[in-house]
């Protein structure tokens, strides 16, 4: 019989996930056992390390597609009840917002990969588009991430005003315009590629700079993203003084 299988009232007190954590700390338990902390309580004859274990395995003892997960998906693991449910999706969620945290904290976003790292982490799993706008000071550090739009799949209908009204409040002289892609393709559509110019030949009127349009994959373990900067499809000044549609 396997030792997770025991309840944790018959292991010896040193050996319990709690008393190892303060003696060891955090880093010296593993991640089952850091599992059974947040679970607590087991069922009937199985402890909590075995609950913490079952989840593990109906994830592949994948961390990430165990935080991943929704509530709903967590509650269909026996001993995951739907308060347990509730509360590992929130101590995942703050964990994805240290990792967030981290990202906006880098000094300047001076590179597509800082880019799409952070936009990577915001807009992780999400089902639906979302266009984001982020606000630069001179030193290219962000102010502020603006979502403009969510779930919406026609790129045309992004209006430059929506685009631009907090750049104009922030005083911001360049934006970095970036959205994510559902379905893990991340080659820009022809609606993206034109609403990108459109962006680049308004801000050109009101002094502010589309520095860059970067999409990424917002699928779980995918990293893949396009910078429209680094595949040189951003307009060069002699093209911003066109038409612009809207």
């Amino acid at each position: 019989m396997s030792s997770t299988n025991y309840l944790i009232a018959d292991l010896p007190d040193t050996e319990r996930p709690r008393e190892r954590m303060r003696r060891l700390g955090a880093d010296a338990l593993s991640n089952s056992e850091l599992l059974a902390i947040l679970i607590r309580h087991g069922t009937r004859g199985k402890s909590a390390l075995a609950v913490a274990a079952n989840l593990l395995r109906a994830f592949d003892g994948s961390l990430k597609r165990l935080a991943g997960a929704q509530p709903s998906e967590l509650h269909k693991i026996p001993g995951i009840g739907t308060v347990k449910a509730l509360e590992l999706s929130a101590a995942f969620a703050l964990a994805k917002r240290v990792t967030l945290e981290s990202c906006m904290q880098q000094p300047q976003m001076t590179s597509p990969e800082l880019v799409a790292k952070y936009v990577r982490e915001k807009l992780r799993q999400r089902e639906q588009e979302e266009f984001h706008a982020l606000l630069l000071d001179t030193r290219m550090r962000l102010i502020r991430d603006e979502v403009i739009t969510i779930g919406l799949l026609d790129r045309s209908l992004v209006h430059a005003r929506e685009v631009f009204r907090g750049a104009i409040k922030e005083a911001c002289q360049s934006v970095i315009i970036s959205h994510n892609h559902p379905s893990g393709d991340v080659t820009p559509s022809e609606e993206d590629l034109k609403s990108t110019r459109m962006l680049q030949r308004a801000g050109q009127i009101i002094g502010i700079t589309i520095l860059d349009h970067v999409i990424v994959s917002s699928g779980l373990n995918d990293n893949r993203f396009f910078s429209f900067r680094q595949e040189n499809l951003l307009l060069k000044e002699p093209e911003l003084k066109g038409n612009i549609s809207r």
